[in-house]
């Protein structure tokens, strides 16, 4: 049979870029790389037998690097140590170049395997160098320059201080790295004395002095010197040493009550010639004053001195403060404890344990005290229909601050509540916890009866009674409705009705042999699912009065303006049904009496106007009575005309003459059209420039004198008057007044009153005064 071929590598894996072909009869192994080489197998294997082969991959390639060369920068007399590597198959050699042409071995120069190294190079070793790498299939190479630097030293980086202030017993360190090729040594002197190293003194590595619990005998200025071949340069520095400085915060520790004031005094005990600087910290963090409300202020009372105060503390004002007070020799600082005692923290989770028709047992974790013990608890329910949190009552009635668990008492029964519980101690009630889940309390029988039993307005024959609804709240359950009970007054018997609806407000019985008026006495009771509650008290209400049996009498519509008619009427004398008002109807002369309009009246009026008509149209009337049970029959219909509208033609040609405080006018009569009532007269109205309420002058004439008892500008306008009201009103006129003078005019003393001419006749007019001379 055909064989089964698989392939493997010996002490490897076959790459997974390969591909077999041919039925696996041919391993492909695209782009070869040095690490695809190795042993192969091939398997061959069927039901008769396996055998198996084994070739060798063998890959060559030529160099590539594994590490390059970079320029270099070496002081003149260091060692050069350059290092190329490259792979390749077979193993490539290496070859060095300098400036292009091969490097000999010398004496300061050793080549060995890609190495190059120089010893103590100079400035003859500078220049460009190559390391070359190949092998029988090609040659690399690889380029780096060495740059041999000289210089004298050079403080010009790397400035001193030129006084360097420390305390007594501190560290103090004098810097000194001058620049230079090759490195200067470094020498130390204070003064014109060499430093000598000792157990507190010592030079540094990198040339730095470093002196150890300084005192004041190490004072003075000290000398650095940088020295090599190239010359050499030095630095001075001064050492100052002062007292340490020292510091005082009050109080160390303080209990407060929330929303009291409290100052912190830092006090700094320094060398006077060093400034200080005072920081404040809250439990390790900088205050922020801008940020804290107002609550903290920083005061600098002295130069040595500065307070911190603290108002109207809060509970995350407590904990520790810290003064820094920094100089430029030291830094110290101190810190101060406050305690601050306030109102208990929130309980923990409210956990409702078990419920009844009327309770709720309750647990919830202690409240932080806050430094002051928690003396009681409170429980607080809130509902749908409670307005807010309410304290609810417990067993036990007061909750002292070790208990964890009370049970709320006095619920209602099937109503939805949550609870929460808050803390007191001596300093006050804190937050409340976060509130419990939403409970339902059981179902119970309702115990509240409906209130305001009574009787209502109806028909003929009917008993309407009606009560207040039961709140939802008090319904105590599902299935809810109410029990309405009636008996004839003076009867043992209750008929009672089921109404099932929780909303219901009043129910109707009606039955054809009960006369108007009959008393009943009556009660509503309440049920639900869990059984009957209690009925209301009894109270005695009527049975339905019959509607008005008879119809006014003596209507009468009279004319009252162009929009007006009044309709009155008597009141009925004897009726089976009382009236509680009374209704009007009206309609034009040509129209249906399915046009017919009505407006109602309430109570004993017996009459009222109508307002709002169509002006000279002919109205037909009837008043009925009515009340709860329906409306009474109708009167006889009277009619009755709106008055015809007032003239349209504005009072024209309006003409005035003025002397000292009145003015005379005069118009064109107006004469109304034949759908226009008649003239009656005529109304002035005048009133002053700048005022708002006009005087009336009535005239049966086309004129009348008008007084202006006020020095001023009048403005007055003329409208025609009839039985319709009043008509269109003239043109304004302004109309001056002079008190104490009269007016000459240089034209005619009668004007048409334009606005032209009237200007033209103050500008032209004199003023004469009255007092003689």
């Amino acid at each position: 049979p055909v064989p089964t071929i698989t392939w493997m590598k010996v002490n490897g894996y076959i790459p997974s870029k390969a591909r077999l072909r041919k039925s696996q009869a041919m391993l492909e192994i695209p782009n070869v790389q040095l690490d695809d080489a190795g042993t192969y197998e091939c398997r061959a294997e069927n039901s008769r037998g396996k055998n198996s082969f084994r070739g060798q991959l063998q890959v060559y390639t030529y160099p590539h690097w594994i590490e390059k060369l970079n320029d270099t920068h070496l002081d003149s007399g260091s060692p050069l140590r350059w290092e190329c590597k490259a792979t390749g198959k077979p193993r490539p050699t290496y070859r060095w170049l300098k400036n292009g042409v091969p490097l000999l071995p010398q004496s300061r120069v050793e080549m060995v395997n890609g190495v190059l190294m120089i010893h103590k190079v100079n400035q003859s070793d500078a220049g460009m160098y190559q390391c070359l790498a190949e092998n029988k299939y090609g040659a690399i190479y690889a380029s780096a320059e060495l740059k041999i630097l000289a210089s004298a030293p050079t403080f010009a980086l790397n400035q001193l201080k030129k006084t360097i202030i420390v305390t007594k017993g501190q560290e103090v360190i004098v810097e000194c790295k001058p620049q230079g090729s090759p490195k200067p040594t470094i020498s130390w002197k204070k003064g014109d004395k060499a430093v000598r190293e000792n157990k507190r003194i010592a030079i540094l590595p990198d040339g730095s002095l470093r002196i150890q619990n300084a005192s004041k005998s190490d004072e003075g200025k000290y000398v650095c010197q940088g020295e090599n071949v190239f010359g050499s340069a030095e630095i001075i520095a001064s050492v100052s040493v002062k007292e340490p400085t020292r510091i005082e915060l009050t109080p160390k520790r303080t209990e407060l009550t929330v929303g009291e004031s409290i100052v912190l005094n830092c006090k700094a005990i320094h060398d006077a010639s060093l400034e200080v600087t005072f920081y404040w910290t809250l439990k390790g963090q900088p205050i922020d004053f801008e940020k804290e409300g107002g609550h903290f202020e920083s005061i600098r009372v002295q130069a040595s001195s500065a307070d911190l105060m603290i108002r109207n503390i809060l509970l995350m004002h407590a904990g520790r403060y810290g003064c820094r007070v920094q100089t430029t020799a030291d830094s110290v600082s101190d810190e101060a404890e406050l305690l601050v005692r306030g109102p208990p923290g929130p309980p923990g989770i409210v956990i409702v344990e078990e419920i009844t028709e009327s309770t709720a047992t309750l647990s919830w974790g202690p409240a932080a005290d806050n430094h002051s013990p928690v003396s009681s608890y409170n429980l607080q329910a809130r509902s749908p229909f409670s307005l807010g949190w309410q304290t609810v009552k417990t067993v036990p009635e007061v909750i002292t601050g070790d208990m964890e668990s009370a049970m709320a008492v006095e619920l209602n029964p099937w109503v939805e509540y949550e609870f929460r519980v808050v803390a007191t101690n001596p300093i006050g009630t804190g937050d409340p916890s976060t509130p419990s889940r939403i409970i339902r309390t059981n179902e119970a029988v309702p115990k509240t009866a409906p209130t305001n039993v009574s009787g209502r307005s109806g028909r003929r024959h009917e008993l309407v009674i009606a009560w207040e609804p039961v709140s939802e709240e008090f319904q105590n359950g599902e299935g809810f409705g109410y029990i309405v009970a009636f008996r004839p007054n003076g009867t043992r018997g209750w008929k009672e009705k089921m109404v099932t609806s929780s909303e219901a407000s009043k129910f109707i019985y009606r039955d054809e042999s009960v006369p108007p008026l009959t008393p009943f006495e009556v009660k509503v009771g309440v049920y639900n699912n869990k059984g009957d509650g209690p009925f209301s008290q009894i109270v005695v209400i009527c049975s339905a009065e019959g509607e008005p049996s008879a119809a006014p009498t003596d209507v009468k519509a009279t004319s009252v303006s162009v929009s007006e008619i009044l309709v009155a009427w008597k009141h009925i004398k004897e009726s089976l049904g009382r009236p509680q008002g009374f209704e009007v109807g009206y309609r034009k002369d040509m129209e249906q009496e399915e046009a017919t309009e009505t407006v109602k009246t309430r109570g004993n009026e017996s009459s009222i106007i109508l307002t709002g008509l169509e002006g000279n149209t002919l109205y037909h009337f009837t008043v009925r009575a009515y009340n709860g049970a329906g409306y009474g029959p109708p009167s006889s219909e009277v009619s009755a005309s709106t008055k015809k509208s007032p003239p349209s033609q504005a009072p024209g040609n309006l003409r005035w003459e003025q002397q000292g405080s009145q003015v005379s006018l005069g118009w064109e009569p107006v004469r109304p059209l034949a759908n226009e009532s008649e003239v009656m007269g005529y109304k002035v109205f005048y009133r002053q420039e700048g005022h708002s309420n006009s005087e009336v002058i009535e005239t049966q004439k086309p004129q009348a004198v008008v007084p202006l008892p006020d020095a001023g500008v009048y403005i007055i306008e003329v409208r025609a008057y009839s039985e319709g009201g009043d008509g269109t009103a003239s043109s304004q006129i302004r109309v001056p007044s002079y008190s104490g003078g009269k007016i000459t005019s240089a034209q005619s003393t009668l004007h048409a009153l334009s606005a032209s001419s009237s200007s033209v006749t103050l500008l032209l007019a004199l003023i004469i005064p009255s007092t003689s001379w």
